[in-house]
């Protein structure tokens, strides 16, 4: 049963995943969590053979005499899966169950329905919250596990640690166990963003009270810092990642292979190979989104990397928007001294300009590749790294078509890897091509190094050792994916299965193509041989054994969801999805495919039941998602959320809602216009954004003949820099967008149409979603009347769904909310409550209205009403300062 606790688990910044969508409510304000006193903060992680099981625990106390709310907020590693999920509040405990996604949301509606709020996971994050009665605790466990990938040499394991406050008991404790041995330990500085810049090594930088005690097979890290400690980082205490990086010993040239209760995992990471030349295209978007920053971090990452070209090496680079631009029209040349000088004096001078043609570019640069091959060496590697901010925009826009022919283009032969810089590269088609063309996609962050990011993975894939690696294993059975493309060196290659039925030993064979003959090992492995002892740190054999199993599922649900996501036949991706299922509810992992519940056992709810006759209860639902969901590039578009900080709108005869900025509170108002007005709704100078809205007249209601009524009826968006500026004109008939062309999208028609920075969708029904960039997205929706009476006219609601995008130059109607500073200063006896802003303060009357302050149907709510009288003074400005003078020149 669901459980029914008071103090339900509640949704923040909730995101669709899987072409779905839920009403949410508005997050609440982080800093809540400061009210309560974390007692302690426990990070506990055990590493087996690179194989990562964290458990993170926290409890809070409420030591005030009401209830409080306690949060639960942690970044979570982006390849990690969730394995458990426990609440203890007043000494009962509730579990998390994992189940099938659909089934998880029947359980979700159903709350819903009743009322009731929910939690989930976005995209690497978990935040939930819970009511806590006063004088009570409320403790979070969550645990997550994850397979450490090999870069650069090293393994890295970084885990979360921002209470929010100074901790009386804060500790991280990591253990290494590796069978074949550890070479080295390094504990970084604490990471405080994505940042790799303070991922420097030394003592010095070590955390202070961190303990480490290195042996061969086991290591154990301690950090425990003091609150005096924990204070002098910052006054809300830690702020950051806890990282540590090592490696670990191979002898066997063949790699290391464990085997443990019928399953097996091979670590392949040959040393001492000699690296092997290659021949690789740069492809770079100068589009005019690359304007400004994104173009100087990526000329920085371009001198970096084009100094640490091999002079045996070959290269060439295209650069794009619109047109397409060869370095060198012919075919890659070599990396010679005075060729670099050269290719850093064209990348110093590129400049950004104009749309986007991503189809035209990789073409180009196919045929640069293709062109060179026959005259180069055979073991001269072809690479293509392409880099865009975008989505395709001009020429071939259709991502199948784009997929097809460079699929067609390439030939099997090449490696294309691809860099998605920002929110708005079209990640999903770059992941897909890289699929497609044996090579991965990265995103790049939009940080202050993102430069070091660029130049960072290019030293991943700067040094191939081997190609076409292809790992065969004679009675194994259920294996992972066994074949690669590359191997480069400080990577591992990993694969997992499982021994057939009876096999007494694993026959394992490894192949590849080296710098100047083929690589061919061989080596039997006994099934008894590693299951003889335990290893490392744990004296339990079990647990040491236990990992294999848990890792090969870990690998093979990715690949099965891997697999999904690259097949376009539905009866193959709906197989791969039970498959993908059915191990992810064996194995109690949170993928895409899955959600988690909090459950209430039965014996618990009826004694709950008899403890609070009549009272409907309160179930406790946690939804989970994942990162593998709906974004750019994908099919399906989310229904509208509910989950600005604002809530802005204006509707009706103009009827005005605010959610004050930092409260639960609704401010509305009425102001008077007057036809053929135009009135700025917002305009934001920094990101260009302006909305506009034109008033139609309506007769007055019967005795106010002096009162004059208007609705909207046109909204006008505009966004961008001049160059590159969208309009989009939205009325009772549809939707006009001007902007690298021009649409119309009739209201009857649905439609979904994507642009950098810019997404429409058109329907169901009557709405119009705007998504333009990072955290700004707005709803236009068309009322109409069936069968109108005269004082009735259809027209538009505009609502701010998402407004944390703004900055504080924000202005308008609707936008000047976004940073206001109102105060509420409740009533006093006979004295009415008032609202405060700057010197301004004026009376507020709560009342209930039939409030439309989102898409949903009106409703029935409270909020402070301000007359229209004394608006003027909350606004800043009488109602002509928001009219636009001259609507014609806007």
């Amino acid at each position: 049963m669901l459980s029914p606790l008071d103090g339900a688990l509640r949704a923040h910044s909730f995101q669709p995943w899987a072409g779905q969508g839920f009403l949410e409510t508005p997050p609440t304000h982080p800093c809540l969590c400061a009210q309560l006193t974390m007692t302690s903060f426990s990070v506990r992680s055990t590493i087996v053979s690179r194989y990562a099981s964290t458990r993170v625990r926290t409890q809070l106390s409420n030591p005030h005499a009401e209830p409080k709310e306690a949060i639960f907020d942690l970044d979570l590693p982006g390849s990690a899966f969730i394995s458990n999920f426990t609440i203890t509040i007043n000494n009962k405990l509730y579990v998390a169950e994992v189940k099938e996604k659909h089934q998880a949301k029947k359980m979700y509606d159903k709350a819903r329905r009743q009322g009731q709020t929910a939690a989930h996971v976005e995209t690497e994050k978990f935040r939930v919250s819970a009511s806590v009665a006063a004088g009570s605790q409320v403790s979070f466990e969550l645990s997550y596990e994850e397979l450490l990938q090999r870069h650069l040499g090293k393994y890295q394991h970084a885990v979360s640690v921002r209470p929010q406050q100074v901790v009386g008991n804060l500790t991280v404790e990591v253990s290494i166990s590796e069978r074949t041995g550890i070479d080295y330990v390094h504990v970084l500085p604490l990471r405080t963003s994505r940042l790799l810049t303070n991922t420097l090594r030394g003592d010095a930088n070590v955390p202070p009270s961190t303990w480490v005690e290195k042996g061969s097979h086991c290591t154990w890290v301690v950090f425990t810092p003091t609150p005096q400690e924990q204070a002098a980082f910052s006054s809300s205490g830690i702020l950051g990642d806890f990282v540590v990086q090592y490696d670990v010993a191979m002898p066997d040239v063949a790699g290391d292979v464990q085997i443990y209760n019928g399953y097996f995992v091979h670590y392949f990471a040959p040393r001492g190979l000699p690296p092997m030349q290659k021949n690789v295209v740069f492809v770079i978007d100068v589009s005019g989104s690359m304007h400004g920053t994104k173009m100087k971090q990526t000329k920085k990452a371009m001198h970096i990397i084009l100094s640490d070209l091999h002079p045996d090496d070959c290269f060439n680079i295209v650069t794009f928007s619109d047109t397409v631009h060869v370095w060198k029209a012919e075919r890659s040349i070599p990396a010679t001294a005075h060729n670099i000088r050269s290719a850093k004096d064209y990348v110093h001078r590129m400049e950004a300009d104009g749309w986007t043609d991503i189809n035209k570019a990789l073409l180009e640069a196919a045929s640069v590749l293709t062109q060179g091959m026959p005259e180069l060496s055979p073991r001269r590697i072809p690479l293509l790294i392409f880099l865009t901010d975008g989505e395709p925009t001009a020429g071939v826009t259709s991502g199948t078509r784009i997929l097809a022919n460079i699929r067609q283009a390439l030939g099997g032969s090449v490696s294309l890897f691809g860099l998605a810089f920002g929110d708005d590269a079209d990640y999903g088609l770059l992941r897909r091509l890289a699929l497609e063309n044996r090579g991965v996609a990265r995103r790049i962050y939009e940080d202050a190094d993102a430069a070091l990011q660029l130049a960072g993975f290019y030293d991943e894939i700067a040094s191939p050792l081997l190609y076409d690696v292809a790992l065969s294993y004679r009675d194994g059975a259920e294996l992972t994916r066994t074949l690669f493309p590359h191997y480069f060196q400080g990577a591992e290659l990993v694969v997992a299965g499982r021994l057939a039925p009876g096999a007494t030993e694993l026959h394992v064979e490894a192949a590849g193509h080296g710098h100047t003959r083929q690589l061919r090992l061989e080596n039997d492995i006994s099934a008894n041989a590693t299951e003889a002892a335990p290893f490392g740190c744990s004296p339990d054999l079990g647990q040491i054994g236990r990992f294999v199993q848990r890792l090969w599922a870990y690998f093979t649900i990715q690949e099965l969801l891997q697999a999904r996501f690259h097949s376009n036949d539905t009866a193959a991706r709906r197989l791969l999805t039970e498959k993908a299922t059915n191990l992810s509810l064996k194995y109690n992992f949170v993928t895409p495919v899955t959600s988690l519940v909090v459950v209430k056992p039965e014996e618990e709810e009826r004694t709950t039941a008899r403890a609070m006759p009549g009272a409907p209860g309160t179930p406790l639902v946690t939804m989970a998602a994942h990162r593998d969901g709906w974004g750019r590039g994908q099919t399906g578009s989310p229904l509208p959320l509910l989950h600005s900080l604002l809530c802005l709108a204006v509707d009706g005869d103009p009827h005005f809602v605010a959610r004050l900025p930092g409260s639960p509170e609704t401010l509305c108002f009425t102001l008077d216009g007057h036809p053929g007005d135009v009135l700025q709704l917002v305009t934001d100078p920094r990101s260009g954004l302006s909305v506009h809205a034109h008033l139609v007249g309506a007769p007055p209601w019967p005795g106010s003949a002096d009162r004059p009524r208007t609705y909207l009826d046109t909204i006008t968006v505009r966004v961008g820099p001049p160059r590159l500026r969208y309009v989009i004109t939205v009325t009772l008939q549809g939707v006009e967008l001007q902007g690298e062309g021009a649409l119309d999208l009739p209201f009857d028609r649905p439609a979904w149409v994507s642009r950098p920075r810019l997404g429409v969708r058109v329907g169901p029904g009557t709405n119009v979603t705007l998504q333009l960039g990072a955290g700004l997205e707005f709803v236009v929706q068309r009322h109409r009347y069936g069968h109108p009476s005269p004082l009735q006219r259809d027209h538009l609601g505009f609502y701010v769904l998402d407004g944390s995008g703004l900055s504080a130059q924000a202005r308008g109607l609707l936008g000047q909310f976004q940073n206001a500073d109102i105060r509420l200063q409740p009533s006093a006896g006979e004295r009415p409550a008032r609202l405060q802003r700057g010197g301004a303060t004026v009376p507020a009357t709560r009342v209930t209205k039939l409030l439309k302050d989102s898409p949903l149907p009106a409703h029935h709510a409270p909020c402070w009403l301000v007359k229209g009288s004394n608006m003027e003074a909350l606004l800043g400005g009488a109602y002509g300062a928001f009219v636009v003078p001259h609507p014609q020149e806007v």
